[in-house]
Order: structure tokens, then C-alpha cells, then sequence
């Protein structure tokens, strides 16, 4: 879900509760309202420690707050009346939820202040460093910054391949023929790409179209349904981009592979072959070296370089070339 803020800033995405509950299987301690209504926008988790002793010049009261082992401990050397006074200032930040791990039973002030400023309290058996790396990992992924772009997305080899170009270039029929020769459709015709991480890229497709595919001349089909499960991925990372152009005579294409052409994706390069596109052209066969001779080249193996070395050029004395493409991406 994304909240649109003012005019010329950046979307905010939120996560409601209810997800965050079924993912990490929580047990529900007390609920006071809908979870679907409580809307999550911050990736990062709260460890109280020093606002158990009224510091709350740097509090973020957007993240959930995780108790453990230590939380507790240092709990029980307050007395009942302390302790009542520490929680209730605590909660009354209004924190979406409060998570207790390690099946801890909640101390009785805890649920008390609860009550009073209506917050979420769920417990877990997980122990608290593995439920905050859980929980961190789910909400950089559901919240990170996306974009929409037109486009195929494939898994070949295990490499996500992004195929892109003008609308009935034959993105759709080459993503068909690589099903058929057993790779895995992610998106056709829109891709949801996510910046994940500082360098990684997840594209998925939109739930309303998952699995779907156009095919001129046919219309809509399942690619799910008529080719199995195994035919069809619900996310990939993206490793290449693939510019699928019509054949230019005229132009002069990369022989050798020593050009690095690359396009930027929400501040992330990925590495850009423009395939020129004709009649005889096995497209399909060509995004198969493409995807292994990129794995190569991510494993420390060039294939124009060892051909030089090979002729007795002097590797050393060639530079490879960085060109970014504009690819409204």
C-alpha cells in the first residue's frame, strides 16, 4: 500500500498490521482494534533501552517495539510502581505494536498500559536478534521504493533478465519461447521493481495481472495454468537489461563484449545489451548466452579478453567501455 504525500515528494508505503501478524506467525496478546486499519511505515525496530528510563529525545514512534530478554530483566529491578510509570510513558508514545520474544509472558504493567493507550501486544518464540533480523528483512522488502516500468521480466539460468523495448518488438513471443525451454516467467507487460537494498533490484509482477501474458493474435493467456507451476516465478532479482531494438543496417553493434553499457534503476546500475531484432534471429537461444555469459562475467571470466590474450595482445593496454543508456527506466 502507498500513501501519496504532498506534491513533489516521495510516496510513502506502508505495511497494515494484519501482514506483519501472518508473516511471522504472531500470537495475539491483546488486540484493541483492526489490524488491517494499523498501518506500518517505518522498516526499523525499536529496542527500548534508555526510554525505559525516560530518554526520548531520539524516539521513533513509527517503529515496533521488540522486548526480550534484556528488556525484561531490567524491568524486574524496578519496583511495581516504576515500572508502572516507565511503561505507561513508554506506550503512550503510541507505538503501532509491541512484540515480547522468546514466549516472555508480558508483565502485567505492560498489558495494563496497553489497555490504556490501545497498542497491539502479540508474543513469539523466536529469540529476539532472529525475530528483529525477520522482521527487518520482511519490511525492507515491503517497503522499499518501487517503480513500475513496461517491460518482461524472466528468470534464465538463474539470472533475472529485464527484457524491455517498443511495444510489439516481441517481448511477449520470446518470453513464451523461454518458458518453452524450461525458464520462468516473473512479469509481462509490467513489472513492479524494488530497490531493495543499496545493490539490488527485485522486479515481481502486480497481483492483478500475475501469470498473465498477451500474445498478439491470440489475446490473453495463463502462463501458469497452461505451462505448470514450474513455469512461473512470484519474484527475481534483476541482474541484466536487455534492449531489444528493430535491426538498424546503419548502426554499429558490439562485436567483442568490451563495451559495459548500463542503464540506472532507482540510483542502481545494471548492466544494458541492446539485441538488434530480426527475421531469423533466434532471440530465445541469444538471452540464453546472454544470461550464462553474464554469470561468467560476474565470476571473473571474459570471453573477449582470453580471445585477445590469446591473439598476443597486451589485455592490460585495453579499457573497457562504460556507456550509460537512457532507457526510461
Amino acid at each position: 500500500m502507498s500513501i501519496d504525500s504532498d506534491e513533489g515528494k516521495e510516496k510513502v508505503f506502508t505495511v497494515p498490521l494484519s501482514k506483519i501478524m501472518k508473516e511471522l506467525s504472531l500470537k495475539t496478546v491483546y488486540l484493541p482494534c483492526d489490524p488491517d486499519q494499523v498501518l506500518i511505515s517505518s522498516m526499523d525496530v525499536n529496542r527500548p533501552g534508555l526510554e525505559l528510563n525516560g530518554f526520548f529525545d531520539y524516539f521513533d514512534r513509527s517503529r515496533i517495539l521488540i522486548m526480550g530478554n534484556a528488556e525484561t530483566a531490567f524491568l524486574k529491578g524496578f519496583t511495581p510502581e516504576e515500572r508502572q510509570v516507565s511503561l505507561n510513558t513508554l506506550l503512550s508514545k503510541k507505538s503501532p505494536a509491541v512484540i515480547v520474544a522468546r514466549n516472555i509472558e508480558p508483565m502485567p504493567e505492560l498489558l495494563e498500559a496497553a489497555k490504556i493507550y490501545e497498542v497491539p501486544i502479540f508474543s513469539t518464540p523466536d529469540a529476539t536478534s532472529a525475530l528483529v533480523a525477520a522482521l527487518v528483512s520482511y519490511m525492507s522488502v515491503e517497503l522499499a521504493p518501487r517503480i513500475t516500468r513496461h517491460g518482461v521480466l524472466v528468470e534464465v539460468y538463474g539470472e533475472g533478465i529485464l527484457l524491455v523495448g517498443d511495444s510489439g518488438i516481441g517481448k511477449s513471443e520470446t518470453a513464451i519461447e523461454l518458458i518453452k525451454r524450461g525458464h520462468r516467467l516473473v512479469a509481462d507487460d509490467a513489472v513492479e521493481i524494488r530497490r531493495v537494498s543499496a545493490k539490488s533490484l527485485v522486479g515481481s509482477s502486480p497481483p492483478n495481472i500475475r501469470h498473465f501474458i498477451e500474445l498478439r493474435g491470440i489475446g490473453i493467456i495463463n502462463a501458469r495454468r497452461i505451462f505448470g507451476m514450474g513455469a512461473v516465478k512470484m519474484s527475481q532479482e534483476i541482474d541484466i537489461v536487455i534492449n531489444m531494438e528493430p535491426w538498424d543496417s546503419g548502426k554499429t553493434y558490439d562485436r567483442m563484449g568490451l563495451e559495459n553499457d548500463y542503464t540506472e534503476i532507482l540510483g542502481i546500475r545494471v548492466p544494458v545489451l541492446t539485441i538488434p531484432v530480426k527475421p531469423g534471429r533466434n532471440l530465445a537461444v541469444i538471452i540464453e548466452v546472454a544470461a550464462m555469459n553474464n554469470r561468467q562475467k560476474k565470476m571473473g571470466f571474459n570471453a573477449a579478453q582470453e580471445l585477445l590474450t590469446s591473439l598476443g595482445m597486451d589485455v592490460s593496454m585495453l579499457r573497457e567501455q562504460e556507456k550509460k543508456l537512457d532507457l526510461d527506466l
